[in-house]
């Protein structure tokens, strides 16, 4: 297979920042390795193939225990020690020179003779000035570090990062050997994912998101009476979310006080309560929490009526 166009790496990677810029991160970065000019550094090192995992597990723990720290590590996972002198070399100091340009030129450097080396470089390179014009421009940090899935991963690779997080919010890279695996032949492939969940604790712990979806994310809770009703607790959320509301549904039979409760604590302000007599009437009580209000609505009148109290409702943000 030949070398890959580049284009789709610059894609994704806008793409990526594109999202992130849109969801209001001002301050993240992507981290950009490629995976052959990984093995070249770690081959030049003198470290050889069967220990690059190992070497890997402890290079990533440099910034926690220290240069002294990773070096009796690798002692301790059968790296010698001239193997292990070159690979602390590389990497020494490497935090303090230009994120884009510097460690990219001493990568280059390091690995010049190395047959995939000077290859899996120029690719760095391209992807960079590929990525000029968008919105990529200026995130890209060069990281001979990043390792993620050795397994699969064939060219470059990368992930976004935010300072005081530990870990990324997604991240991806090109994986030509992993479709084939399946079909029996070869698919030039590359892709990116991001941490939905993690995306959106950062935003709720950093107050990101607009007053309008700032509070529970929910309009109703619909609590369940008693063990016998929980098929119809579910299709009465089922039938609110047909009608276009945003509804969660209480786990549990458990006390309706104690429903109420935890439906006010996630910042809920509705709650349908369908008793042994509501349902004898073909009724729902729904109960406002912020004002205490307790009102009994016809089923069949329940979305509408829940519809026009929440079509302009605001959530402060907490």
């Amino acid at each position: 297979m030949g070398s890959p166009s580049l284009v789709g790496e610059a894609e994704l990677l806008a793409a990526a920042s594109d999202v992130m810029a849109a969801l209001g991160f001002a301050d993240f970065t992507i981290r950009l390795n490629h995976r052959r000019a990984l093995t070249s550094l770690l081959e030049c090192a003198g470290i050889p193939e069967p220990l690059h995992a190992d070497a890997l597990v402890a290079l990533d723990k440099l910034d926690k225990i220290g240069p002294d720290g990773v070096r009796k590590e690798l002692a301790a996972r059968g790296i010698d020690a001239e193997a292990t002198l070159a690979c602390l070399g590389f990497f020494s100091g490497l935090t303090n020179v230009d994120p884009r340009s510097g460690a990219l030129e001493r990568l280059r450097e390091f690995v010049k003779r190395h047959r995939h080396g000077p290859t899996a470089v120029a690719e760095l390179d391209e992807i960079i000035a590929l990525t000029d014009g968008t919105a990529a421009h200026g995130r890209i940090r060069i990281d001979p570090s990043l390792a993620r899935g050795l397994a699969y991963y064939t060219g470059a690779i990368m992930e976004i990062v935010v300072p005081q997080l530990a870990g990324s919010l997604g991240g991806g890279g090109r994986y030509d050997n992993l479709i084939g695996m399946f079909l029996g032949k070869d698919v030039p492939a590359c892709g990116f994912s991001l941490g939905l969940e993690r995306i959106i604790v950062v935003m709720t712990e950093r107050e990101m998101f607009p007053a309008a979806v700032a509070g529970s994310g929910v309009d109703v809770l619909v609590t369940i009476w008693s063990s016998d009703t929980r098929g119809d607790a579910l299709a009465l959320a089922g039938e609110m979310r047909k009608a276009g509301l945003r509804v969660d549904v209480y786990p549990d039979a458990d006390r309706v006080g104690k429903q109420v409760k935890y439906a006010s604590a996630r910042g809920v302000h509705f709650v349908a309560i369908l008793g042994d007599d509501e349902r004898e009437r073909g009724e729902v009580a729904i109960k406002d929490l912020r004002t205490g209000e307790q009102t009994t609505v016809p089923r069949a009148d329940l979305g509408e009526f829940l519809r026009s109290r929440t079509r302009n409702d605001v959530r402060p943000t907490r």
